[in-house]
């Protein structure tokens, strides 16, 4: 998505590590305007899949999923990194390793929130080395839902975490592909 991949380079910072920083319009500080035309963009792609529950990990995800969620006019849920004291009841759970934090985590979701009647679409705000996505893959598996696809705002191509997704037969949707980062220079994909 060409307005995307423009905001990307006006406004985004690659950091030290591999690490592209949109927080100053997408995931810190929001230009909800702007991601609402991405969210659009996401139910455009999906507007025939009969989706009825969106599915993200906390808390970058959480902005992109909720203004898709509005187009589909159904439910976002979030899966925490955490077990806090309001999730109540039984869960699903499974272990996920974030690349842009080193940190390894379990992701919970009340088993009560996703279930066999459910058509789900994962949104998440990037997609590199694919551990956040397969966390959500198989917290649907474990549910019985079905999993129409995933959609991300950004996918680092260079990282394979989403073709490995593709390879499996899940249709991965994402808006910008980056194909390299090179100290301050972005490409990306034809």
């Amino acid at each position: 998505m060409k307005s995307l991949e423009e905001r990307i380079l006006k406004d985004g910072i690659v950091a030290e590590g591999d690490v592209l920083k949109v927080g100053s319009f997408l995931n810190q500080q929001m230009d909800i305007p702007f991601v609402g035309e991405l969210a659009e963009e996401i139910y455009t792609l999906y507007k025939d899949s009969d989706i009825n529950k969106i599915l993200t990990i906390e808390a970058s995800g959480i902005c992109i999923a909720s203004l898709v969620a509005l187009k589909f006019n159904c439910y976002a849920v979030f899966a925490k990194k955490h077990a806090t004291s309001n999730i109540q009841g039984e869960c699903y759970s499974t272990h996920l390793h974030s690349y842009t934090h080193n940190t390894n985590d379990s992701v919970i979701i009340p088993k009560s929130y996703i279930g066999r009647s459910d058509r789900i679409l994962i949104v998440d705000d990037f997609l590199a080395t694919g551990e956040a996505l397969e966390a959500l893959i198989r917290l649907v598996d474990m549910s019985g839902a079905t999993l129409v696809g995933c959609a991300s705002l950004i996918e680092k191509v260079y990282q394979e975490g989403g073709n490995n997704i593709r390879k499996r037969g899940i249709r991965v949707e994402s808006l910008a592909k980056i194909s390299s980062m090179n100290g301050k220079s972005i490409v990306f994909c034809q």
